[in-house]
């Protein structure tokens, strides 16, 4: 039973007829996602990543600008670009990479302090790109760029407007936090991965889109006569292979529409706010420690901060000092993993020297962990 079962999980398939329940689940999780972006209606597609559903995307985007370029290919087209924030994920550049539009194509828009895109700078860009990418909860920082000027832009000038919230995207499902995405509502395309912050079972990532004229299936149908006839019993349009890259594909919406029966929408909301309530309480923590120094003031789960040793702590500031203070988060990270106490990400950031940065997510994390990352840390560190 258990082999037939394996085998039952581990493929969806293309058309209504080989996968009927995994495809409505499949449209219904789609259809209550949309309605938390703030669409009346809309399409969308699960696929193995958001890395993928940002390459969705900006084909998609590239389609929708030109349509012949299915048909003819890039030799039709003049040179195209696009623009992202130079916090992007970098998908962004993958995407530009594997779909022939060239990293050199994509134009990276900056940010503030905190990490957000800055509309004003987008509005200088000289180039008429086909598509424009927003960020809802950068990788590092956990920014959200301000959706609803960038869509202002978008709308004078006739642009595509994909917002990647893969990370982000889940703050829509709490009342408290859902201002985070405000003017999400303006998208063309959503990447939101609720294997993230929701913690469905990885992978569980969708793209989802405002049209509803099947612009999806125009882009990446092959109308193979053996799988998709149109003279079947039932309304082909639950045959949604022809909207995907792939052919059989995972049934990952079954893991989110399975979460979500048995947590419920509140169950779901108090998962994110969990999340944050203890990212609030880390940083409160780390401004009462000696030694702890925030890099910002997070908006998200994403907290960063320095430790500082105690011999640095009376050194001047300048550049021997930020030398000094890059070694001392490899050499934790080095005896915490050698230890098997804990594994904390580090990296340098825009000229930052490397800092920590913890993420929380799991509703298995307490108050007492937190504490315990920050003594650990302290312990760890004593003799540097």
């Amino acid at each position: 039973a258990s082999v037939l079962q394996a085998s039952w999980m581990s493929s969806q398939g293309y058309t209504y007829e080989v996968s009927p329940v995994f495809l409505l689940v499949e449209e219904a999780v789609i259809k209550k996602m949309i309605e938390f972006i703030g669409w009346e209606e809309g399409d969308g597609i699960f696929n193995p990543g958001g890395s993928i559903s940002n390459m969705y995307a900006m084909n998609l985007a590239r389609y929708k600008f030109c349509p012949e370029i299915k048909e003819k290919g890039l030799s039709s087209l003049p040179r195209l670009v696009l623009f992202a924030s130079e916090e992007c994920h970098y998908s962004m550049k993958k995407a530009a990479s594997f779909l022939g539009i060239g990293t050199e194509n994509v134009y990276f828009i900056k940010t503030d302090e905190r990490g957000k895109m800055i509309p004003e700078e987008l509005e200088k860009q000289g180039s008429a790109p086909f598509l424009v990418c927003a960020t809802a909860g950068t990788t590092v920082l956990g920014a959200f760029d301000p959706l609803d000027k960038i869509a202002d832009i978008c709308e004078k000038h006739g642009l595509w407007l994909h917002v990647d919230a893969s990370w982000g995207g889940s703050a829509l499902i709490s009342r408290k936090h859902r201002r985070l995405l405000h003017g999400i509502h303006r998208a063309d395309s959503v990447a939101w991965n609720p294997h993230k912050m929701l913690l469905a079972g990885i992978q569980c990532c969708a793209l989802l889109v405002k049209d509803n004229s099947g612009l999806l299936k125009k882009c990446y149908s092959a109308e193979a006569a053996y799988l998709f006839q149109q003279d079947k019993f039932y309304d082909v349009s639950y045959d949604t292979g022809d909207k995907s890259i792939q052919c059989s594909r995972r049934p990952d919406a079954f893991k989110f529409w399975l979460m979500w029966k048995a947590l419920g929408t509140a169950g779901l909301e108090q998962r994110v706010n969990r999340a944050l309530a203890l990212a609030r309480y880390l940083v409160e923590e780390i401004k009462k420690r000696e030694g702890f120094q925030l890099l910002l003031e997070p908006e998200y789960a994403n907290v960063c901060f320095w430790y500082i040793p105690p011999s640095l702590r009376k050194m001047e500031d300048g550049p021997e000092f930020w030398q000094k203070l890059h070694q001392v988060a490899p050499i934790i990270k080095e005896r915490m993993m050698k230890k098997g106490s804990m594994m904390l990400g580090y990296q340098p950031h825009w000229g930052k020297v490397n800092f920590f940065r913890q993420v929380v997510i799991s509703p298995q994390v307490s108050r007492e962990d937190m504490d315990f990352l920050l003594d650990e840390i302290e312990l760890l560190a004593k003799d540097l």
